[in-house]
């Protein structure tokens, strides 16, 4: 659904099913250079057992008008925004990669807002490498050519095709060429600037989720040890055999972590 935030126009994917702001929120926040439709499983599944589901575009990707956002805590602060124009008065969060960092700051801005959070694909610091970086300023072709070979583990679907028709790294591939130019270096520049993460994650008053890949090349499972160690009520899931693309690679399992941490998931069949 279309929202206005800030004066313009906000895209949020409801998962099938209209918003109901009386059912139990969950915001969806991608990474870097993508958009809502990494958590098209988990959020339609959400939908549709009890749960009232916002998978937003951050400002200037997908279908969210720009400008981009340029610090992590300026899109934690648009997302809290959003929630608001959606008629959502508390959430749990759901950021994969520097969308996991969008969670934990603004759990930290608006700790009476946000219920838990899961932070899936995450790491802090969330260096990236001058290497990728220039690469993403300079010669985005060579960037995306890099994100996908270092996004998958490479185990399940050497050549890169789990089924007949679908290939996850041209599938992540295209998602990143849907991109305005200038993107990428954006989001990736806010990950490398933001510092605030240990403080958040000390202060951080909700329980949390850590997801991770275990062979994951981007953000490995021990870059989020020190934020879960600093944080009073944090349990953390390994997924095996996926790297950092783990919505791609391993849907159901992401799925299934996140219905084991959210409470307001209906256990039954679909809700009507």
């Amino acid at each position: 659904m279309m929202l206005e935030v800030a004066g313009r126009p906000a895209y949020a994917y409801t998962g099938g099913k209209p918003f109901d702001p009386q059912r139990p929120t969950v915001v969806f926040v991608h990474g870097a250079q993508h958009d809502h439709s990494v958590w098209i499983l988990q959020t339609r599944y959400l939908a549709h057992h009890g749960c009232g589901v916002l998978a937003v575009d951050l400002p200037g990707h997908g279908r969210s008008a720009g400008p981009v956002r340029d610090t992590i805590e300026s899109m934690a602060a648009w997302v809290l925004d959003l929630m608001t124009a959606a008629g959502a008065a508390r959430a749990a969060i759901v950021g994969h990669s520097m969308g996991s960092l969008i969670a934990l700051e603004a759990a930290g801005q608006a700790p009476d807002r946000v219920e838990r959070v899961a932070l899936c694909g995450c790491a802090f610091p969330m260096k990236v490498s001058d290497v990728l970086l220039n690469a993403a300023r300079d010669d985005e072709p060579r960037a995306f050519d890099m994100i996908d070979l270092w996004s998958h583990s490479g185990i399940n679907h050497r050549p890169g095709n789990p089924g007949p028709g679908f290939s996850v790294y041209n599938e992540n591939l295209r998602l990143m060429q849907r991109q305005a130019p200038g993107v990428l270096f954006n989001d990736f520049s806010a990950c490398n600037a933001y510092a605030g993460g240990l403080e958040r994650a000390k202060a951080l008053q909700c329980p949390a989720l850590f997801v991770s890949g275990a062979r994951d090349q981007m953000t490995p499972p021990k870059a989020a040890r020190g934020l879960a160690q600093a944080m009073a009520d944090a349990r953390s899931v390994t997924l095996p055999a996926c790297g950092h693309a783990m919505m791609a690679e391993r849907p159901n399992l992401v799925l299934d972590a996140l219905k084991g941490f959210l409470p307001a998931v209906s256990p039954g069949g679909p809700s009507a």
